[in-house]
């Protein structure tokens, strides 16, 4: 991700301290049974965390992939009920369809609904990340003020590209990474092929560096 984009929005959260051996992989768009048990198991062999932003739709439809997505350990967070584009969205639909994921995430946790604001920490993570990465500045600004976290990224995978190869979607990670670097994948049937190559190679590699993969909510 250009830097000029990163200082363009401050207050989103683009990568961590580069001065601590950790980094942060995430994936987008599950959870879904043929591909997030999967990760699950690979993160479980290298003793690793990770951040799942999941579809709301997704979480409703499975909820033991994503209770167990908990239950070992790894963050979650919102990537809208229905994957919208905040470009192409106007800002009620918008909130109201993250908000509604918040609320489904919520009742399957079988904690208290969102209320929009902070409260209970232990009710969510309270991350966020825009589908495409694209938001508003006005859709952000009221989800900030509800007290949800945008997290964004400064290595994209491109793994869901079906015109970018196993081997260039893994250097696309491997060439880039570092300390308190954010990483996108997606769990979910676009990815799979990909996926399934580059992961465990960058889990490798992540150790053999000596670095430690770390779920978001064991920072903030």
């Amino acid at each position: 991700m250009p830097r000029f984009i990163q200082r363009l929005y401050p207050e989103r959260i683009w990568a961590f301290s580069r001065s601590e051996n950790s980094v942060f992989l995430t994936f987008d768009d599950g959870p879904i049974p043929e591909v997030t048990p999967w990760v699950l198991d690979e993160l479980k062999k290298h003793k690793a965390k990770a951040t799942f932003f999941c579809i709301g739709e997704n979480v409703q439809k499975h909820p033991e992939v994503f209770r167990r997505i908990i239950a070992e350990g790894h963050s979650v967070g919102n990537h809208t009920f229905n994957h919208l584009n905040g470009w192409k969205t106007k800002t009620w639909v918008y909130v109201e369809n993250a908000l509604k994921y918040e609320n489904i995430a919520s009742t399957i946790r079988n904690l208290s609904p969102f209320e929009g604001g902070r409260g209970d920490v232990s009710n969510s993570e309270f991350l966020f990340r825009p589908p495409y990465g694209k938001i508003t500045s006005k859709q952000a600004k009221i989800l900030q003020k509800k007290g949800l976290k945008i997290v964004m990224w400064d290595i994209i995978s491109y793994d869901y590209d079906a015109t970018v190869s196993e081997e260039q979607c893994l250097q696309n990670v491997l060439k880039n990474i570092k300390p308190g670097s954010v990483v996108v994948f997606h769990d979910s049937f676009k990815a799979e092929k990909n996926l399934r190559y580059v992961l465990p190679k960058v889990l490798e590699f992540i150790g053999e560096k000596d670095l430690f993969c770390k779920s978001i909510n064991q920072i903030i």
